[in-house]
């Protein structure tokens, strides 16, 4: 059978990648010579995994699930080059908006080309394509087309499902036009498939080369992340989705809340949990020479270590290296791009090193006027007069060999924070390694043109950024892409018992693994030196001191969006004015009264977040050509 019959009305949708697929000359490519060339055969593999979203760069300037949560901050000039997820975050997006993610457009294709690979995939003699080698690839497809449905009602809720479909030669159009049906159907199926491709495969691989290419525990994180959010408010009981239906009248959310729902994310956690330490994931931890983890060279390096080089909290890669967001994190006066910032709000987030928050919240929801914790040693006035010293032997990334946190002469506000605050915030007057010198952000400063490739609140985000990156040369250097790690299991393992087994210890023994490796004490039920004593068996405290943990965290990684969604506080936290340092300041001043004072609170942004932007809409010519369909919620009434 000629290739081109398998699928006559999506030919396109199935094939349009020259890389993996060529036509020989005046020869039509057919199913033989597909499946009977090695190279052909695993092109078209690779087609398949090119649909596994970019955790780095991807997550910034293509899908943009990094820039639509509270944390990161991209200069908003930069969407005449492409940045379309800026313009969404500021509420100016409609059924019509263009979005460079391409979710409703490329999943489909891949999900029909990984069936397409398990109904035909066979060995080839004479090559490392063996059975167990086909066994292997029908698993990581049943895995794919699983994990990308779930993308897809992640990000629209509604979407069409057909997960066994090819077009037969003799079908019709009207084959293809079909309808959504319930989320918790398309959760129920995802989550058969990929346990059951879990364990179909192995936990790691052996070859050097298969870096990268799904294992059991890739399968078990990413049913874990989903089964999660499945069971969290936004889908689990939403009242706002009441009426909510498909064509056929049924309800696409169940508003009934279902107490299962935890219960099975719990059981995924801990197999997941389980698993990954049967198979040698563990925390990745760096240590002093007097024996104690060196937390700010942990909390950096795990984000640029590989898990050839020992990282073995990685669960979950992308192989391919993206450099440009390493470009994007460097100033503008060292080489770099200059505009990525992180959020004030972010910044107040982060413990003190005494493991206290610094902020407790803020008067009248003005982020202008924070509620300073006066037991944490907080202070937002003045400036530091002596070195910030830590005990660290391996982290030298900006003062050396000095083991200087902040050095004398630094605002206040970023003085004895915690390890990972130092990772992921560059504040103006910094010392920057890489060109010997502090930065400079005030107005027409070295750092600040005062134009798109300057930080428009004063700062600029470093989590992630690799410590060899140096920008200042050209030199960038290979950085994982890590969709999942250990750390994100962990704390969501915490969240779940939580939620279903209130003041279960098992909590405290996790949430502790992740503080003991930032560098801060850990909780505990009673009074002790070292720790911070906390009522296990308050579910409300112990729920907020969880997602204040996950947010510092696992800040920066793309999590956050999912985090605030799924909780419903999206349309709170993200409906309001952003904050930072004053873009326009001149003066090295903290008084309010004084215009040219850069170390003061100042409005950047104005965000807008409606309840229909929990979810993407479809796209409107989708719903004119296809009578099946139905928008996503809140969409049809769309300003």
């Amino acid at each position: 059978m000629k290739l081109k019959y398998i699928v006559p009305v999506l030919l396109f949708f199935l094939f349009s990648c020259t890389d993996y697929l060529d036509k020989e000359a005046d020869t039509e490519l057919t199913m033989d010579m597909v499946f009977n060339d090695k190279t052909r055969l695993e092109g078209m593999l690779a087609y398949v995994y090119s649909g596994i979203p970019d955790p780095s760069w991807g997550y910034l300037n293509a899908t943009g699930w990094s820039v639509f949560g509270d944390d990161w901050s991209p200069s908003e000039r930069w969407q005449q080059w492409g940045w379309d997820a800026i313009p969404k975050i500021t509420g100016n997006w409609n059924t019509g908006s263009s979005w460079s993610g391409d979710y409703w457009g490329g999943l489909p294709k891949r999900i029909r080309t990984a069936n397409i690979l398990r109904e035909n995939v066979v060995p080839i003699e004479n090559t490392t394509l063996d059975e167990q080698e086909v066994k292997y690839i029908k698993a990581e497809c049943r895995f794919l087309q699983a994990y990308f449905y779930n993308l897809l009602i992640n990000c629209y809720g509604v979407a069409p499902f057909q997960p066994d479909f090819i077009a037969p030669t003799n079908g019709s159009t009207e084959e293809l036009l079909t309808g959504p049906v319930p989320y918790d159907e398309v959760i129920d199926w995802c989550d058969k498939e990929m346990l059951a491709a879990s364990q179909e495969l192995p936990a790691v691989y052996s070859q050097a080369i298969k870096y990268g290419r799904i294992t059991s525990i890739m399968s078990l994180a990413a049913r874990a992340r989903m089964l999660l959010f499945a069971a969290s408010p936004l889908v689990n009981g939403n009242p706002d989705y009441a009426g909510f239906t498909n064509k056929e009248g049924e309800l696409i959310f169940n508003t009934s809340y279902d107490a299962t729902k935890w219960t099975r994310a719990l059981e995924a956690h801990k197999l997941l949990v389980d698993k990954a330490h049967e198979a040698g994931h563990e925390l990745y931890k760096m240590y002093n020479d007097d024996g104690s983890i060196d937390a700010f060279a942990s909390t950096q390096w795990v984000h640029a270590r590989t898990y050839a080089d020992g990282n073995k909290e990685i669960l979950f890669a992308r192989p391919q290296n993206q450099t440009e967001q390493d470009r994007h994190m460097s100033p503008y006066g060292a080489g770099g791009n200059g505009g990525l910032s992180m959020t004030q709000s972010l910044v107040d987030a982060f413990f003190m090193e005494n493991g206290l928050p610094a902020i407790l919240g803020y008067q009248d929801g003005d982020k202008t006027q924070p509620i300073i914790n006066q037991e944490s040693g907080y202070s937002e006035t003045g400036f530091s007069t002596s070195n910030d010293v830590r005990n660290t032997d391996s982290w030298n990334w900006y003062d050396g060999s000095e083991k200087v946190a902040a050095k004398a002469g630094t605002y206040n506000m970023y003085v004895n924070r915690e390890p990972r605050f130092y990772n992921a915030i560059l504040w103006n007057e910094r010392y920057y390694i890489w060109d010997k010198r502090n930065v400079d952000f005030y107005k027409y400063g070295r750092d600040n043109n005062y134009t798109h490739d300057a930080p428009q609140n004063g700062y600029m985000g470093l989590k992630r950024k690799h410590p060899n990156s140096d920008s200042k040369n050209g030199s960038y250097q290979y950085r994982p892409g890590i969709v999942y790690r250990l750390a994100e299991a962990y704390l969501s393992y915490c969240e779940i018992l939580n939620e279903v087994r209130p003041g279960d210890p098992e909590i405290l023994t996790y949430l502790n693994l992740i503080r003991e490796r930032a560098g801060i004490p850990g909780y505990s039920t009673s009074q002790q030196d070292g720790y911070i004593k906390v009522n296990l068996a308050d579910q409300a405290e112990m729920r907020k001191l969880i997602r204040m943990e996950r947010r510092v965290e696992l800040c920066g990684e793309g999590v956050r969006y999912d985090d605030l969604r799924r909780w419903k506080e999206a349309e709170t936290t993200l409906n309001r004015d952003f904050y930072g340092m004053n873009f326009s300041g001149t003066q090295k001043s903290d008084d309010k009264s004084n215009p040219e004072s850069f170390f003061v609170r100042s409005k950047y942004q104005k965000r807008v977040y409606q309840k229909k932007y929990y979810w993407f809409p479809i796209y409107q010519t989708e719903i004119d050509k296809n009578p099946n369909l139905v928008q996503a919620p809140f969409w049809t009434d769309e300003d």
